[in-house]
């Protein structure tokens, strides 16, 4: 082979190396226009062709900004057998398009052990309007809030077109295997560029040799309100279908993924008075006949809570509301032959018809599915004159059932026993007194945020870092989990607009349709697997007796154990996160 063919071969691997090719970039939806784009930036400053490094998670990234970051091209993560990570990455470019494609190569250690390029989720991350937190809640006019792009929505597509003078993320979810082997693993990430040059990074992933159970086997007590309705509502199709089973299962898997407890069911027709833009229905048809008594239909319920059984979410069924917002309530009325709606506070001789007969049998329904010792009647924040009726009724005809509060009234020291799952509102301690009485007895506390808590918060503006602090103030406050109202209770456009009616963006849902997670979904992921390997490692610490390593471990949790941010949030959990995974390996 001649010098000339052979210098005629090189060059034209070059060339072909970096010539345009035919890319087929995967579809995607639009994003919306940016409401306050910045102007500021000199993007012309930026060398030509495509920009990409490794990056923080703890980074939300604006469209229009150019990244202000050190160029990295490696990423290291220390994770337990079974654990989940990220790691993020960000593109920018002053092309009018830049195509690109990403790979990642399987996992592959010095001693000849691999773990595949499938544990590795790719996605590119795409922007969505948000506000700001103002003074939190209350009704809002969206010209009243400043307004801009926020980037939330993992899309899981692996190729796309990276627009002039636009920042473009992309999210990487690494789940390891229970079954991997301790040790140091390699991985490429590649970003192979229509018309440039391909660009590389080196993954490296340390696994420990100790085990985070599945997600069936958490102890941290979940409870992410889930809303149906809003499923069939945005994908067009008839509520409780089988097109609407199907797209139920994904988006409810990702929650039972996370260590969900809790299947969030409405007794009744709208709970919360319609303040969400779907409304909950009720999953019980009630029908009074014309001879006065009482039928119900509990199909839906049924299919509903064995949906999210089957899924892995067991644990507890809340049953929402005996008292709901504005105490009023649906029926059938066969006499009438329409939809009767009634106003009935407890104590009242309209509550106790209403509410006795349904009681007596629920009982008996519940009994014969055998749920009946997991069932919760469940309340969100009543006063105390309605709930104590209310519980009069309950203890008189069904109190094996106990009752699911989120509580802003203190009303667990004036019903320690029926409160068998409480929540308190976020910078609201408990009495530890109280907190060792009620886990004694096997009842449940955890805390809530909501539109009233600037910090920590899962709005779709808040620090990726507060979502991780929430399972790390959960487990330093002595809690047994956490409970926000908003799983998927989706805007009008959710896709395209996190604002709603009332609360600061983002406050109504954590996922997005067609089962997109979310940078906050991940954080907050990633907080409860921490504060389940802190459990775990306490366990531990005390059946071998290493009581120095339990204090050392406990003065690191206790540090958590605050309710203003600290300024050094991020460097203060991967710290923490660091030592936590030193004691692992003892």
């Amino acid at each position: 082979m001649s010098y000339r063919f052979l210098l005629f071969l090189s060059i034209s691997l070059i060339a072909f190396g970096c010539q345009k090719q035919d890319f087929k970039i995967e579809q995607t939806y639009q994003e919306p226009k940016d409401p306050s784009p910045s102007l500021d930036d000199n993007w012309a400053a930026v060398p030509k062709g495509l920009q990409a490094a490794i990056t923080s998670t703890n980074i939300r990234f604006v469209r229009s900004e150019i990244p202000t970051i050190e160029p990295q091209n490696t990423w290291s993560g220390n994770v337990w057998q079974g654990e989940r990570t990220s790691a993020q990455l960000v593109l920018w470019s002053t092309d009018s398009i830049t195509e690109v494609k990403t790979t990642i190569s399987a996992f592959k250690s010095d001693t000849g052990d691999v773990l595949p390029s499938n544990i590795a989720e790719i996605s590119f991350v795409k922007y969505l309007i948000t506000d700001e937190f103002a003074n939190g809640c209350g009704y809002r006019k969206p010209e009243d809030f400043a307004a801009s792009l926020a980037a939330d929505v993992l899309d899981p597509v692996s190729s796309y077109a990276v627009k002039a003078n636009e920042t473009r993320p992309i999210w990487i979810t690494i789940n390891t295997p229970s079954d991997a082997k301790a040790g140091s693993y390699k991985s490429t990430f590649e970003i192979v560029i229509n018309g440039q040059k391909t660009q590389k990074f080196e993954f490296t992933l340390h696994v420990i040799d100790k085990v985070l159970p599945p997600a069936t086997e958490w102890k941290f007590h979940l409870d992410l309100w889930q809303n149906p309705y809003a499923v069939a509502r945005v994908h067009n199709v008839i509520p409780w279908s089988s097109e609407h089973i199907e797209l139920l299962k994904p988006v409810m898997k990702r929650l039972a993924d996370a260590g969900q407890k809790v299947i969030t069911v409405s007794l009744n027709k709208r709970p919360w008075n319609g303040q969400t833009f779907d409304p909950f229905e009720a999953m019980i048809d009630w029908k009074k006949k014309t001879d006065g008594t009482w039928t119900y239909d509990f199909t839906v319920f049924d299919n509903w809570v064995q949906l999210m059984m089957d899924l892995g979410i067991k644990n507890q069924i809340s049953c929402y509301s005996m008292v709901p917002w504005g105490n009023e309530f649906y029926y059938f009325d066969e006499t009438e032959n329409k939809e009767i709606k009634i106003a009935a506070a407890p104590g009242t001789k309209a509550y106790e018809e209403l509410w006795v007969p349904f009681l007596k049998q629920f009982k008996i329904h519940l009994e014969q599915k055998g749920w009946n010792k997991i069932t919760r009647i469940a309340m969100d924040e009543r006063g105390p004159k309605e709930m104590k009726a209310m519980l009069e009724l309950l203890n008189e005809h069904a109190p094996e059932f106990g009752v699911s509060f989120a509580d802003n009234h203190k009303s667990y020291k004036l019903y320690p026993d029926e409160l068998k799952d409480m929540s308190v509102a976020f910078g609201h301690p408990v009495d530890d007194k109280d907190l060792q009485q009620r886990k004694a007895v096997g009842h449940i506390s955890t805390h809530y945020v909501c539109c009233t808590d600037k910090f920590p918060n899962t709005f779709t503006f808040s620090p990726p870092a507060e979502g991780v602090f929430i399972g790390w103030y959960t487990i330093a406050a002595d809690f047994d989990g956490f409970l926000r109202w908003s799983y998927n209770s989706w805007t009008e456009n959710p896709l395209q607009d996190s604002r709603f009616r009332a609360w600061p963006a983002g406050d109504t849902y954590i996922v997005y349709p067609k089962n997109r997670s979310s940078i906050r979904f991940e954080t907050l992921r990633e907080g409860i697997q921490d504060a389940e390997k802190i459990r775990i490692l306490r366990e531990e610490f005390s059946k071998k007796g290493m009581l120095a390593e339990l204090k050392s471990l406990n003065n690191l949790v206790a540090t958590f154990n605050i309710t203003t941010k600290p300024a050094d949030l991020e460097k203060m959990l991967q710290n923490a996160k660091n030592k936590i995974n030193a004691f692992a390996e003892k």
